[in-house]
């Protein structure tokens, strides 16, 4: 009877610890949620009012940047799996790349204010390229130090985190933009690169790696093999992974089409200015924010699955809803509902994909996750600007820009349908 209490005491107290770090963890995800989240409302209208751009073509510039992404993080994933140093196996990266982060994103306003397009994708390009090189092991960071049955809410937690970041871009941005286009990317990226020094300073990895304390050079052939190996359990493996994977393609092809052209549809259909539109997402993000840890424990409780699809479900009624109202008020609480059903989607979609793997290939996974999300990224802006111009005639017809809506709640019926083939990737019950 002691023992049993004991036990339970001290798992009680393990738990607490672990939350702990999470938050702490979650400053990482912060900081590289305040980068995209500002890169998406702020970019595609500098590039639209700078260089009078089609929506197409902006679209297709902003998916230069995540082809090299698409590259990179898998291959990083897979590579900091096979790290060793002093410091563990993902912090290296953040310390390498957060600071060139810092360099480049400032510099984006920069280059806008001289109006060269070369300039511009230049220095968008190699701040994509710094990003890549920790946002694999930042995030691969949360199941490395946290069992499968707790990674719903630990992933809650470090997206309660990064909903704090998107908040801060959407309602703290908008007096920083209006006083200077370039004063939010200064005040982010320094957020950014703060926070992500928090992670390298208090995280530590917790489990020693057996047998293999003499490794000291990294192998760039064995990273490389590893992710073709990983990409072959995508296509060769169980199909619940592959099924995953595609529903994260398509419900971020929805996802980031509206997160990339809404502060225009805000613009030109609702007659609200880019930063008010900008101050919708961000009744969005603050919902994301109050449900992102309960959408964890609801995913451990209900099923990953389950959770996932209804949230989807709900995101496709609100989309269809939003459609028929012009005004900032309903569309702003539609929208911050709909930032509660995406967390459900958001929160427990990386622990299925890692639990459908081995410890050791955790990074190499959240690269897989990474790859299909950002192959989205590099699909949704053009395809979804193609889009918004033939049902706008190129701008000419304010009422087409519903499309918007109505082609992201296409991709997420989807998403929704393919889920419903998954088997895998629930929690597992053990600690070990």
């Amino acid at each position: 009877m002691s023992e049993t209490m004991m036990g339970e005491g001290a798992g009680n107290s393990e738990l607490g610890f672990r939350k702990k770090k999470m938050f702490l963890l979650g400053f990482g995800f912060l900081g590289v949620s305040i980068i995209w989240s500002m890169y998406n409302a702020y970019v595609p209208v500098f590039l639209r009012d700078s260089f009078n751009l089609k929506f197409t073509l902006v679209g297709g510039i902003m998916t230069f940047d995540n082809i090299l992404a698409i590259l990179l993080l898998p291959f990083l994933g897979a590579l900091s799996d096979k790290t060793r140093s002093p410091l563990g196996k993902r912090r290296p990266y953040i310390l390498i790349g957060a600071p060139l982060a810092l360099i480049f994103f400032i510099l984006i306003p920069i280059a806008n204010s001289y109006q060269r397009l070369g300039l511009m994708m230049t220095t968008i390009i190699f701040m994509n390229i710094s990003m890549a090189l920790f946002r694999s092991p930042v995030i691969a960071l949360m199941p490395d130090i946290t069992p499968s049955k707790h990674r719903s809410e630990a992933n809650g937690i470090i997206n309660f985190m990064g909903g704090v970041g998107a908040l801060l871009v959407f309602f703290g941005g908008k007096p920083l933009y209006d006083s200077s286009p370039a004063l939010p990317f200064v005040v982010g990226g320094s957020v950014m690169f703060a926070a992500s020094m928090l992670v390298v300073l208090f995280i530590r990895e917790d489990k020693p790696y057996r047998g293999e304390a003499q490794q000291k050079n990294i192998s760039f052939r064995k990273s490389l093999g590893e992710l073709k190996d990983n990409l072959r359990d995508v296509i060769k493996g169980e199909k619940s992974l592959l099924f995953t994977l595609s529903a994260i393609f398509l419900w971020f092809v929805g996802f980031n089409t509206v997160e990339t052209f809404f502060t225009s549809y805000a613009k030109f259909y609702m007659g609200l200015s880019e930063s008010t539109g900008a101050l919708i997402l961000g009744f969005y993000s603050a919902m994301f924010i109050i449900m992102a840890i309960p959408a964890g424990f609801i995913g451990s409780k209900f099923g990953r699955r389950r959770t996932i699809t209804f949230g989807l479900l709900m995101l496709i009624v609100l989309l269809i809803t939003a459609v028929f109202f012009r005004t900032f008020l309903p569309v702003a609480i539609l929208f911050a509902f709909a930032g509660a059903f995406w967390s459900m989607v958001n929160v427990n979609s990386l622990p299925m994909v890692v639990d459908m793997t081995v410890s050791e290939k955790v990074g190499g996974y959240t690269g897989l996750y990474y790859f299909f999300s950002q192959a989205a990224n590099i699909v949704a802006p053009p395809l979804g600007g193609g889009v918004m111009d033939l049902a706008t005639a190129g701008g000419e017809r304010p009422g087409g820009y519903v499309a918007l809506l109505i082609f992201a709640s296409v991709f997420f019926a989807a998403a929704m349908i393919i889920m419903l083939f998954v088997r895998r990737g629930e929690a597992v019950n053990s600690d070990e």
